[in-house]
């Protein structure tokens, strides 16, 4: 019997995706935008890739809603702005 030790890299505390900023962005599903809106403003205002505004809009219109950002208030609150221009539900909320 051999017994392997595997060195896991550091734990990132802060930044994007960490939650140690501390507020989130919600987006909410509705009946009036398209999947494509969506995926389009999540990438313009979160900066994310497509893929990730894909998964992320699947959330939104299978889950109801979908934590699409992780950052500080004012940070959040940008992209919040940012979503809410093709008029879908968004919410900045403390972890």
């Amino acid at each position: 019997m051999s017994l392997t030790i595997q060195l896991l890299p550091d734990i990132q505390e802060h930044g994007p995706g960490t939650g140690g900023d501390h507020f989130i962005v919600i987006v909410y599903n509705n009946n009036h935008n398209t999947w494509d809106e969506v995926v389009g403003v999540l990438m313009r205002a979160t900066a994310c890739s497509e893929k990730e505004a894909e998964i992320e809009t699947w959330e939104v219109d299978n889950l109801g809603k979908s934590v699409v950002h992780h950052g500080e208030q004012e940070e959040c609150e940008r992209a919040a702005a940012v979503i809410r221009t093709i008029g879908i539900e968004v919410e900045v909320k403390e972890e």
